[in-house]
């Protein structure tokens, strides 16, 4: 079968692979569609330390059982399906707290593990979703719920008043998300194409950091009190500090993306403001669930967020137009049907 191979940093080539055969407790799926994702984009500049080479990328998936047994799921040969790529041992401290999603020793499709971008894969029916939703659509339900995850980190309640530093990928889907849930969304960016879209997805307030003072507008917002809930989806030093200096008192800082260098903090706010300060991994069953439901209510502007649909023998040329040029790209995915 055909396949995307990375090589190496900036090595990508598509080519033969074995097929798999469906292994004990899998279903055997053809895929449909892939989408790429900053974690793909990384690899490809051999940025990623997680990633060993040569690997075949791709984690957010559409696809079609073609072989699979008898189950309770109502899972069956013909239904098109997402699905979770991550793996848990059972066994770690996280496994043991029910928060599988934060395996010590995950090994997720596409990074530590061959991917999906390949004509066929063989997964655990477990890890299978079904839901009343378009190929397309169901490829973006894995990469919405990264951000809903961080979203019930939070606690989101629809009486609280939520910003979302960064509306990429990630960063729309917590938007998505909390609107979803009834709260206040307040979505901070510098690209106005971005913010744009995060209205499409239910903020109900946007923020230019590069034209306006975000804090002035979320004092203005809140009455002076900050909001109760800041999500930062960007991992610069500044946002970081930016979400423990305009969180309000008592309130949840949920961090999802992470800074590449050292920040510094004044910790005081940590105290006088008594703040749940937590990360935010992958995501859980509840989140895929959410998602799923979000989606099939037309709750997320799906279209708006899909820059480029490409075959999988253009997959190599995409990659390397989105490293020259990342600003051009949302959301790019691959058909392979």
């Amino acid at each position: 079968m055909k396949a995307l191979v990375m090589h190496g940093p900036g090595s990508v080539k598509v080519e033969e692979v074995p097929a798999p055969s469906r292994q004990a407790g899998d279903a055997l799926l053809r895929v449909r569609y892939v989408g790429l994702c900053g974690t793909d984009l990384n690899s490809y500049r051999g940025r990623n330390p997680l990633v060993s080479y040569p690997r075949i990328p791709g984690h957010e998936i559409a696809a079609t059982i073609t072989e699979i047994v008898e189950n309770r799921l109502g899972l069956s040969v013909g239904k098109d399906v997402t699905l979770s790529p991550y793996t848990s041992c059972g066994e770690c401290a996280a496994c043991r707290n029910n928060r599988c999603n934060a395996c010590q020793f995950n090994q997720t499709l596409g990074v530590q593990r061959n991917g999906a971008l390949a004509e066929f894969i063989s997964v655990p029916v477990e890890k299978l979703y079904l839901a009343r939703l378009s190929l397309q659509k169901l490829c973006l339900v894995e990469p919405l719920t990264v951000g809903c995850h961080a979203v019930s980190r939070g606690r989101v309640r629809s009486s609280d008043t939520v910003a979302i530093f960064g509306c990429g990928g990630v960063g729309l889907g917590a938007v998505a998300a909390s609107a979803f849930r009834g709260s206040t969304t307040i979505a901070i960016d510098v690209d106005d194409g971005k913010l744009e879209t995060s209205r499409k997805a239910g903020a109900q307030h946007v923020i230019n950091s590069r034209k306006q003072d975000v804090g002035a507008v979320l004092r203005e917002l809140t009455n002076g009190l900050g909001p109760q809930v800041v999500i930062e989806a960007v991992g610069h030093p500044e946002t970081f500090r930016a979400a423990v200096d305009l969180v309000a008192y008592t309130g949840r800082v949920v961090y999802i993306g992470y800074a590449k260098e050292l920040v510094s903090y004044e910790t005081q706010f940590f105290v006088q403001k008594e703040l749940d300060i937590m990360g935010s991994r992958n995501a859980l069953p509840p989140d895929f669930k959410e998602v799923i439901a979000m989606l099939e209510q037309d709750r997320f502007p799906a279209d708006a967020t899909i820059s480029s649909v490409v075959r999988l023998e253009e997959a190599p040329a995409i990659l390397a137009e989105w490293d020259a040029h990342p600003d051009r790209f949302t959301k790019i995915m691959v058909s392979l049907s």
